[in-house]
């Protein structure tokens, strides 16, 4: 977990407090008045003594901050730069994030279609295959087992999975995209629980056909990227 007291900051300057009178009113170690600077956790009974001695909750002083995802870097030819990256930060130039698209097929030939959450920041509510991309650590097809229990709480086998094909995608529409994009096909036929997953990135599943699928698209409601499904994925 991470935390940040951005807000206790800006508070004693609305205050018109130091943080060394801070730390004599609320009588606060120098060593935790470090750690608070460092954005690091501290007790309990010191944010209750925070928030006494500044007549304040604990909300106004202190926020969760989730853990940053970061990617492994790779060149056009997809080998290892060494380098870090932060999500959500601008990508560099020659630089690429490796990418994984998983479709999830059964013995009847349907395919496992997930629909976005609506408190998504893109697509909410679309239809769409699993998928996401793959942090620090992984490979590919980690990244893929990864995402599909992360979303649907699937767990996938290895040995049932195949890339059907790699695109790199570099500048779309004026915006550095630079992703290496693995599209992975697993054959599953066991038990598909929304409970068992670990994010809330998906509102509902359904075994769908191709048909079914191409009557999504129809009515605007799939994610309109993925249409190689139907040329690359069920041909």
């Amino acid at each position: 977990m991470a935390v940040s007291y951005n807000k206790l900051w800006k508070l004693l300057v609305d205050k018109k407090m130091s943080k060394s009178d801070l730390r004599k009113k609320a009588e606060i170690a120098p060593n935790t008045m470090t750690k608070l600077r460092r954005d690091e956790e501290v007790s309990l009974t010191i944010l209750s003594k925070i928030c006494k001695t500044l007549h304040v909750d604990f909300g106004d002083i202190v926020e969760y901050v989730p853990d940053a995802e970061i990617w492994d870097l790779y060149n056009e030819n997809r080998e290892l730069l060494g380098k870090d990256h932060v999500r959500g930060e601008q990508l560099p130039i020659d630089g690429y994030h490796l990418v994984v698209h998983v479709w999830i097929r059964n013995s009847k030939g349907e395919y496992l279609i997930s629909q976005r959450s609506a408190n998504r920041p893109t697509y909410p509510l679309m239809w769409e295959c699993v998928g996401g991309s793959v942090v620090k650590g992984e490979d590919s097809l980690l990244g893929a087992i990864r995402e599909a229990k992360e979303e649907v709480g699937v767990d996938l086998m290895p040995e049932n999975g195949q890339v059907l094909f790699t695109k790199t995608r570099k500048i779309i529409e004026g915006k550095i995209f630079n992703d290496i994009m693995d599209v992975w096909l697993f054959e599953y036929d066991g038990e598909v629980d929304l409970g068992n997953a670990t994010t809330d990135e998906v509102a509902q599943v359904a075994w769908m056909n191709r048909e079914q699928i191409k009557e999504l698209f129809e009515h605007n409601i799939f994610v309109e990227t993925l249409e190689y499904f139907f040329m690359e994925v069920d041909k």
